[in-house]
């Protein structure tokens, strides 16, 4: 059952962290609700779509909370979505339409929709990315019939294996979440890094999320990229193992975002900027530490993940159990909410999505990304509400600069030609 609590209390609110402390001073320069003497948003209402994940906790929480209605926005619904396939269709459909008005979404999607590329006959919706939910805390998990290789970072290993079973008549197969999403690039990417063709040496395919589990414990595939809880359930269930996270393939990668279609935005901007505050002051609750606990226990109810408190608990407060002996108590990897600027959406970021996606033949290699970034990222308005929030360490740029790979890579935001020629399976002519 959903508890609407109207504010954080002194109790939650403890510890020392920024964040904590800045949720405090939030609740202290609104303590009517963010909109008061009839200047509230134009609508009480939004629906925003969210897939059974770890990183939609802010979503969760900005309802369980009370968070929404303290910003003038107690209508808002916050709605399971089966696949992120469902996800595109009734971000095109709309709210008017049966649909959803956005929420928490794979950062490309929201340009692959625009550019119509995923759409039913190529068909753009418009979208805007206001913030991003979180960084890191993604996994790569294998199949229990690979655990002697205790596989990791370094895929060369995995891929004699996979050319000994392809050599008996067996399939191998990779899945993922949605094409030309965060999954689909980051196992693509380790894959690649190691010598192995996504697209020629294995068979990549997608799976909804809360799926995987269930679908490995039969032999559908052999490694999937997937957010929590799903790879602790896979160890739990003794059916794999967890060979890294996300942030050892790139240590605080960007990763979902918080997006709604741009008709919304246009029509509603007192109701979009309430939403990001609201949003954005769950992350900060998220983010803090001493509020973990109740993370993990807010994730797993039935109306959310629905899923074990076990399976969610460790790795929400950092605990890593890779399922082959090797467990990091205190994870560098541990998922961000608000923590090293997680909630900015960097355009550097958005760029190397598209990049990637430019790289494996999902988009043009002539598309210009800048322009499609310029009309998607809405930077300017986070930048509004963290000021409006009272957020001293707003980035002061659009990049966050130079990034590097676990393999040495480079990928400079102002030359992605050169990054580009830099890698050595690609799926560009």
């Amino acid at each position: 059952m959903i508890r609407n609590n109207s504010s954080i209390t002194r109790r939650q609110v403890l510890k020392t962290s920024a964040a904590a402390a800045l949720v405090g001073a939030v609740k202290t320069a609104f303590p009517s609700g963010a909109f008061a003497q009839g200047a509230g948003p134009e609508t009480t209402k939004a629906v925003l779509g969210f897939i059974a994940l770890t990183d939609a906790a802010p979503l969760f929480v900005a309802k369980e909370k009370g968070i929404f209605a303290k910003y003038g926005m107690p209508d808002v619904e916050v709605v399971k979505q089966a696949s992120w396939g469902t996800t595109r269709d009734n971000v095109v459909l709309g709210s008017e339409g049966n649909g959803i008005d956005g929420g928490h979404i794979l950062t490309p999607m929201p340009y692959l929709i625009t550019a119509g590329t995923v759409t039913q006959n190529n068909q753009p919706t418009p979208m805007s990315i206001l913030a991003r939910l979180n960084l890191d805390g993604q996994c790569i998990s294998v199949g229990q019939e690979y655990i002697d290789l205790k596989l990791g970072v370094d895929t060369a290993p995995f891929k004699t294996a996979l050319e000994a079973k392809k050599a008996s008549g067996k399939e191998v197969k990779a899945a993922m979440t949605f094409p030309g999403g965060t999954h689909d690039l980051w196992i693509r990417y380790w894959l690649a890094a190691g010598g192995i063709d996504p697209d020629a040496d294995i068979q990549t395919i997608v799976v909804p999320p809360a799926q995987m589990v269930a679908n490995m414990k039969v032999g559908t595939m052999d490694c999937f990229c997937v957010c929590e809880p799903w790879n602790e359930q896979l160890i739990n269930q003794k059916i794999g193992y967890t060979a890294l996270t996300t942030g050892e393939l790139w240590n605080n990668h960007p990763e979902k975002a918080f997006a709604l279609r741009t008709d919304y935005v246009e029509k509603y901007p007192k109701a979009t900027m309430a939403l990001l505050m609201a949003v954005m002051e769950a992350q900060m609750w998220c983010e803090d530490m001493a509020n973990r606990e109740e993370v993990a226990e807010i994730c797993a109810r039935r109306n959310w993940i629905n899923a074990p408190f076990n399976d969610v608990v460790d790795r929400m407060k950092g605990k890593f159990d890779y399922g082959t002996g090797k467990v990091v108590e205190s994870s560098p990897h541990i998922m961000k909410y608000w923590a090293n600027n997680a909630s900015y959406p960097y355009q550097s970021h958005d760029l190397w999505f598209l990049t990637e996606n430019v790289r494996w033949g999902k988009l043009p290699a002539d598309m210009d990304m800048k322009a499609l970034i310029s009309k998607v990222n809405r930077e300017d308005l986070w930048r509004e509400a963290a000021t409006t929030l009272g957020v001293s360490d707003i980035p002061t740029s659009t990049s966050r600069g130079i990034e590097t790979f676990f393999d040495g890579k480079v990928f400079d935001p102002e030359n992605p030609e050169a990054y580009l020629k830099s890698l050595g399976i690609t799926r560009m002519a």
